[in-house]
C-alpha cells in the first residue's frame, strides 16, 4: 500500500477462476514452461513499512510505542481493511492512511494533534522517499531463485510515482525486468487494466503468468479480472478461508514452482 491519491476508483468484476493448480509428484529442477512471468506486488510482498522510522517519528512528538508492536498490529488491520465494500469506496492512499490510524488505535494510541503532526511528517517522507523501505531477509534470495528458474520478474504495484527510484535505492532493481507504478499509469489495482498494461509491456501471456500479492480484494480479484492466476502471500495466516493458493513466504513460492505446484 502507499499514500497517494487518485480521483476515481473504477468498477471491476470478480471472475470465477479455478486457482487450484495440479500437484505433480515429480520434482523437476526447473520451473514448468507454462510459468514464464511472475508479477509481484511491491508493498507487502517485496517491501514492508519501516516501523522503526514510524516509532522514532512518533517519539519526537512524545508518543511512545515500540516498532515491533506496530509491525505485529499491521497484518491484522490490513485483514480488516481487505474487505470488498471498503476496497470499492477507497483508493490506495486513503486506505494507507486509514491503515496507519487503525494500527495506532490497535496499539492504544488515540487521535490527537500530536499524532496528526507525526502522521503529516511521515506522509511528507513517504511522498519523496517511500516509507515502505524494509526489505525482508527472504526477498533477495527468493528473487535470485526466481531468476535461476528463468522467470521474468515484473512489479505491479499501487504506488506514488517513486517506485522505480525507491526499488533502486533498496537494491532490488537489478533483480527486476519491469516496474509498473500505478501513479504513473493513472489506474490502480484491483482495476484489471493495470495488469493488462504490465502484460502488454512484458509481452507476457496470461496462461504462463502468475501474480503474487498480499491483499485478496486488490491483488487476487484484480489479477483474476485480467484473466490471470494469482497467489496470496499470507505471512500471518489470516486467510484460512481463501479460495486461492496461499503462501507464507516467497521461498515457499519458489519451492512450489520448482515442484510444479503452481
Amino acid at each position: 500500500m502507499s499514500w497517494d491519491f487518485h480521483n476515481s476508483f473504477p468498477n471491476y468484476q470478480v471472475l470465477t477462476v479455478n486457482d487450484q493448480f495440479p500437484f505433480q509428484s515429480s520434482s523437476p529442477r526447473t520451473v514448468p514452461t507454462r510459468i514464464k512471468t511472475l508479477l509481484l506486488d511491491a508493498g507487502g510482498v517485496l517491501v514492508l513499512p519501516n516501523w522503526s522510522r514510524v516509532s522514532k517519528t512518533l517519539d519526537r512528538y512524545g508518543i511512545k510505542i515500540e516498532a515491533n508492536a506496530l509491525a505485529e498490529a499491521e497484518p491484522h488491520v490490513k485483514r480488516v481493511l481487505d474487505d470488498l465494500s471498503i476496497i470499492k469506496r477507497t483508493d490506495d492512499r486513503s486506505r494507507g492512511l486509514l491503515c496507519l490510524e487503525l494500527i495506532l488505535e490497535r496499539v492504544g494510541i488515540s487521535k490527537s494533534s500530536r499524532v496528526e503532526m507525526a502522521i503529516a511528517e511521515l506522509e511528507t517522507y513517504h511522498a519523496t522517499k517511500n516509507l515502505w523501505e524494509h526489505v525482508p531477509n527472504e526477498v533477495p534470495s527468493a528473487l535470485i531463485r526466481f531468476r535461476k528458474f528463468g522467470l521474468r520478474l515484473i512489479v505491479v504495484s499501487n504506488a506514488n510515482g517513486t517506485l522505480h527510484s525507491h526499488l533502486s535505492r533498496l537494491g532490488l532493481a537489478p533483480y527486476l525486468d519491469l516496474v509498473i507504478d500505478s501513479s504513473n499509469e493513472g489506474v490502480e489495482k484491483p482495476d484489471p487494466r493495470l495488469f493488462t498494461i504490465a502484460m502488454h509491456r512484458a509481452r507476457a501471456r496470461p496462461e504462463s503468468t502468475l501474480h503474487v500479492g498480499d491483499l485478496y480484494h486488490v491483488d487476487i480479484v484484480g489479477a483474476r479480472a485480467a484473466g490471470l492466476r494469482a497467489v496470496l502471500l499470507d505471512r500471518a495466516g489470516l486467510y484460512p478461508e481463501c479460495d486461492c493458493p496461499r503462501i507464507s513466504t516467497l521461498d515457499e513460492l519458489a519451492d512450489g514452482l520448482k515442484e510444479s505446484r503452481f
